[in-house]
């Protein structure tokens, strides 16, 4: 077996981590700011020292090409060097500097493999600043144009497009030109079980499907006190409801539906004045399209039934929508056998969270590897990931790089 330096990848991951770093060991390093451009350009330079070709394309994704023995289609790894506000240290990172490692493995073996190999990280996948999230990667996989991609703002109104070219990452490649042989991402659980059963690797099937809706109400400001609750048009009751109402839900529909209001703001955000304004979103998921599609009516069918009692206005803005996605079954068995080869202790499981992988399955065979998430945290300064089990999901990811590399 060829051997993997989880010293020298450990090492990578906490000098990243250093980029943006915050309080409590964490990072904030969002798409397309200051520090996503030096964690950019550490990367980059990893990769240049590691004898890659590096091309960036026209939405700033970022990969690094070893060359095979012959030219044919490349066997691709990685994820994103992007992170929530809170975020931890491996959520994206590790799948893209794993994948660096595999290619280091293989450069001090002085194995060429007859297939390239591409490491790779796309921009924006958190949707932190920008949305959707996997921007980079859904328009690799020809799934958003690049004019539309351009053009969605942060909350300040600057533009992807302006930013990429402000970092220097709007690039010359076409998005998608390289298309893969296979995709393979190697990502933290983010998630409990795996840790809860004492599991070391996680064989992903499958991709819960995403909507994301904003909403806003509008109503009438008001006198707290001297108003009767007969007469309030209160936006901030609408929001509250619809809180509950996603919590509930998901509850009752049990399986793998779950709902979330993440964001709100009220206006007039005062204590003693009924707001007449609330911005939220509601993020719903699940494995099944035809659930998840019933949450969307049964939350949509709540907002209008609240709206009309309280006499509000309603404006609903989609912001993602992204059906359940299947990974290729072949490349899913071969994770596991990889996984088990090494005696590791294996489960298949679905991601309750959206990955680039997902994109990427629209244009080849893809898979993806899950390690432990300690007590389940992820976008949470306090995420960890023991080393052992770092070490263990690069190992297996190395061993079936190499492998479908030979293909």
């Amino acid at each position: 077996m060829l051997p993997l330096n989880d010293r020298r990848l450990l090492g990578a991951l906490d000098e990243l981590a250093g980029i943006g770093a915050i309080e409590g060991g964490g990072c904030a390093r969002l798409a397309l700011t200051d520090e996503d451009k030096l964690g950019r350009d550490l990367v980059v330079g990893w990769m240049k020292a590691a004898g890659l070709e590096v091309r960036v394309d026209a939405i700033g994704n970022v990969i690094g090409l070893r060359a095979g023995r012959e030219n044919l289609a490349p066997i691709m790894t990685g994820s994103h060097i992007d992170t929530v506000r809170t975020g931890g240290r491996y959520d994206g990172n590790y799948g893209v500097l794993a994948g660096l490692e595999v290619v280091r493995a293989l450069n001090e073996a002085k194995i060429v493999t007859r297939r390239p190999i591409a490491v790779a990280f796309f921009t924006n996948e958190e949707g932190a600043r920008f949305q959707p999230d996997m921007l980079g990667s859904l328009v690799y996989a020809g799934g958003l144009g690049l004019n539309e991609a351009y053009a969605a703002a942060d909350k300040d109104g600057r533009s992807v497009g302006d930013e990429l070219r402000r970092i220097g990452y709007l690039g010359p490649a076409k998005p998608g030109a390289l298309r893969p042989h296979a995709f393979l991402e190697l990502h933290i659980e983010q998630g409990p079980i795996l840790d809860e059963e004492k599991v070391r690797i996680g064989v992903v099937e499958s991709v819960q499907g995403i909507s994301w809706v904003e909403y806003t109400v509008t109503g009438v400001s008001n006198h707290a006190g001297t108003t009767p609750m007969r007469l309030r048009r209160d936006a901030g009751y609408l929001a509250a409801s619809v809180n509950v109402f996603a919590r509930k839900l998901a509850q009752e529909m049990g399986g793998n539906q779950v709902g979330t209001v993440g964001a709100l703001l009220l206006r007039p955000n005062l204590i003693n004045v009924v707001p007449n304004r609330a911005v939220f979103t509601v993020d719903l998921r699940n494995t099944d399209e035809a659930k998840l599609k019933e949450a969307e009516a049964r939350v949509a069918a709540h907002i209008a039934e609240v709206a009309a009692a309280e006499r509000v206005e309603v404006e609903a803005k989609v912001l993602a929508r992204f059906e359940p996605v299947i990974f290729d079954t072949g490349l899913v068995d071969r994770v596991e056998h990889h996984a088990k080869a090494l005696g590791l202790s294996t489960r298949r499981m679905p991601s309750g969270a959206g990955h680039d992988a997902q994109m990427m399955q629209r244009i080849c065979p893809t898979a993806m590897i899950f390690v432990p998430s300690v007590a389940g945290l992820s976008h949470n300064v306090k995420e960890h990931t023991e080393a052992a089990d770092l070490a263990a999901g690069a190992q297996v990811l190395l061993n079936l790089v190499r492998e479908l590399a030979e293909e």
